[in-house]
């Protein structure tokens, strides 16, 4: 059972990818190009209402609704994405001696944080979304976002590296 929780991860974290560029795509026009991005990243309570009136002044589709769709399914992508990089951080650790490998226990753990922080970030995104706009939520809900990529940025950067050097070392020698 163990050996298909990497696995299972990772084919939740690529389904998810696609459902979330999918239910995303509405999000993105000229004043707002990176989408939900563009809400992740806004630092204060200006640019956070000028994401969301931007979407609201869409009339073809209700904006709104699918950035608050977007967001909720992000929970589950979270779920996924943070499971798959601390499970194969681990395998990665389990496979490698020295400072490489004892790297992937603490990655591992930053890729949970990742999602923490991910959990934390949708919950000022759905405040904003709601009406609630402050420059607090706004800063708390940036800073979360950039932590968070950063993390998961590392982890990743960290799980292609090693999987590459396991798959090297296993099917060309040492």
């Amino acid at each position: 059972m163990k050996k298909y929780l990497i696995p299972f991860f990772l084919t939740g974290t690529l389904i998810m990818m696609v459902v979330m560029a999918m239910t995303g795509k509405p999000l993105k026009n000229p004043e707002t190009p990176r989408g939900i991005l563009d809400l992740e990243f806004a630092y204060n309570s200006v640019m956070v209402d000028k994401v969301v009136n931007t979407w609201a002044s869409i009339s073809s589709v209700d904006t709104i609704a699918a950035a608050k769709n977007n967001t909720g399914l992000d929970f589950l992508f979270l779920l996924f994405y943070a499971g798959f990089l601390y499970l194969a951080s681990l395998k990665i650790y389990t496979g490698f001696g020295g400072a490489f490998g004892k790297a992937g226990k603490w990655i591992g753990r930053g890729a949970l944080l990742a999602g923490v922080l991910d959990i934390l970030e949708n919950t000022g995104m759905l405040m904003s979304l709601n009406g609630h706009i402050s420059d607090p939520v706004a800063l708390l809900t940036a800073i979360c976002a950039t932590i968070k990529w950063v993390l998961a940025g590392v982890a990743l950067l960290y799980v292609l590296t090693g999987a590459f050097a396991l798959l090297r070392t296993r099917y060309m020698g040492r």
